[in-house]
């Protein structure tokens, strides 16, 4: 995951939540424009329920409204996909911004984790008129004052279930994003993010001296979280024997049993030590064997990730171990680590001829890897300060590229025809944008004088922030661009992860990733779309 400052999930679930439940649907219609109900998975405990609106009008429904009842000693503990407000036992659900119109027999889907068992709700209104599953609200009672139900409680649920379907949605977490960003663990549980990952990467880990090392001790195990800071709202206290975010990731695991983490080694910035690595192979695995599986938080990690920036290629440090070195690694990883840890790596995605993909033997390391993530982003940005503007992740080329091979179909078909299998591949996507500025042409390919501002780095901005300081303006080869003033910015929205993972089950891939949590919005816009998009 290329910079320290930006980079860069269903491998199995607990026998608890192994036993998939039958769907049960309660449909409610007003008019034409309709809602369902269904329970998409119900553990005891809790259930997970998609709410569907479809709309059989022949003219698109721009707004719609949800009202309804939960029986007593059933509430919602979490949502997406949807603003849901709360009085008593009423909730009531509308679209979200981001959201366009529904079509004519169209529908969108939202939902929300239940307490207790599910059971169906009644007194359902769409846009205010009565549903036929019950009757309508008393017209002569004044609207109660709604409460937002977005923040969980003190003490959440010790269980959730795993997002539906088979494809993983795999999410880095910045180590460094407990500073400046101020992006704890905790925020992955209250942005909704954590029900809809299978596995989180925490990067990274470092390589100095050829040997698996910590890269921040006190982000890793040191820093003491406060009751408010914390996933469970229990402060760490000063004689526990972890504290950190290797702490707030295992009381994360404890709430969603079905997540799996792995730790990441390498980076942009820690990848150098991989050339003595390759070295001692064996020497290299042992040193992480120990690091990761250390009983202070043996438990936390359910494997090892490789983000070595490039084998046998250049990145901030040139390596020419040879084409040999990185399957050799991986090969020793997987010795040492046995065939229950998950060993997974991210790896470029240069689909040029003769290009970085074509200098290591990905292929030959395949049979040791539970799944590849080519970096299907920052293929172009400021880093050339003159342009030409090009969108930093295009799924597919375009009239007037600047590089043949680098889009993300390019990479995955270059994969695909060495023999890798498309269910071992994700593709990537950037939960930031990189923009220039000096621009005059609205269009890419325009020329530029430098990189735009950026609230951590020049050049480069998260999603949370362009979506209102500079909505997208047009979309090109599968992703989106924007030019506000004189800087233009390229970058993913819902709409255009939405085309991309559609992309990815074209293809058969095995899901998608995305670098990092901290981008998104507080609600979680991108990975909803990312989740929404594989179902």
């Amino acid at each position: 995951m290329g910079r320290s400052f930006r980079r860069a999930m269903w491998a199995g679930v607990v026998a608890a939540l192994a036993v998939a439940a039958v769907p049960v649907t309660a449909a409610f219609g007003a008019g034409n424009l309709t809602t369902s109900f269904t329970s998409t998975s119900d553990w005891g405990s809790g259930h997970e329920v998609r709410v569907t609106v479809t709309n059989g009008t022949d003219a698109p429904v721009s707004t719609w409204r949800v009202e309804f009842d939960l029986p007593s000693g059933t509430t919602v503990s979490s949502f997406w996909d949807a603003d849901v407000t709360r009085s008593g036992n009423r909730y009531t659900a509308v679209k979200k911004s981001w959201a366009g119109a529904i079509a004519p027999g169209a529908s969108f889907s939202w939902g929300y984790v239940g307490t207790g068992g599910y059971r169906a709700p009644s007194n359902c209104t769409v846009n205010g008129a009565a549903c036929g599953g019950g009757g309508t609200p008393n017209p002569t009672t004044t609207p109660p004052t709604t409460t937002p139900t977005t923040n969980p409680p003190t003490t959440p649920p010790t269980t959730n279930p795993p997002p539906p379907g088979d494809q993983k949605v795999v999410g880095y977490f910045a180590q460094w994003g407990v500073y400046a960003r101020n992006y704890h663990v905790r925020n992955i549980h209250t942005s909704g993010s954590a029900s809809k990952l299978t596995h989180i990467m925490y990067a990274f880990g470092n390589t100095t001296g050829g040997r698996c090392t910590i890269g921040d001790s006190y982000a890793d195990y040191e820093k003491a979280y406060t009751a408010a800071e914390s996933v469970d709202g229990v402060a760490d206290t000063w004689d526990q024997p972890l504290r950190g975010s290797f702490n707030q990731l295992r009381k994360l695991k404890q709430m969603y049993p079905h997540i799996k983490v792995i730790w990441s080694f390498g980076g942009w910035t820690w990848s150098g030590g991989f050339t003595q690595a390759a070295q001692n192979p064996a020497a290299f695995a042992e040193s992480c064997h120990n690091l990761v599986e250390d009983p202070r938080w043996a438990d936390v990690f359910d494997g090892i990730d490789i983000d070595w920036e490039y084998p046998n290629a250049c990145g901030l440090t040139c390596d020419s171990s040879g084409p040999n070195a990185f399957k050799n690694v991986v090969s020793a990883l997987r010795s040492r680590f046995g065939s229950s840890a998950l060993v997974t790596a991210a790896i470029t995605a240069d689909g040029s001829n003769g290009g970085k993909i074509d200098a290591a033997d990905y292929a030959g390391a395949i049979n040791n890897l539970n799944w590849l993530m080519p970096m299907t982003y920052d293929y172009f940005g400021a880093f050339a300060a003159q342009g030409p503007t090009a969108p930093h992740s295009p799924l597919t080329s375009y009239s007037g590229i600047p590089q043949q091979g680098f889009w993300s179909d390019a990479a995955i078909q270059k994969l695909k025809s060495k023999g890798i299998p498309a269910s071992k591949l994700l593709l990537g996507i950037g939960f930031y944008g990189r923009g220039w500025t000096g621009v005059t042409q609205a269009t890419p390919g325009g020329t530029a004088t430098g990189a735009a501002p950026g609230t951590y780095e020049a050049g480069i901005e998260d999603y949370k922030v362009l979506k209102n300081t500079c909505p997208a303006t047009g979309t090109i080869a599968g992703t989106a661009y924007a030019k506000c003033g004189s800087n233009w910015w390229s970058y993913d929205t819902p709409a255009t992860i939405g085309g991309k993972m559609s992309y990815a089950k074209g293809q058969g891939l095995g899901g998608s990733f995305f670098w990092e949590l901290s981008g998104d919005t507080t609600n979680g816009e991108l990975i909803s779309a990312i989740s929404n998009g594989l179902r």
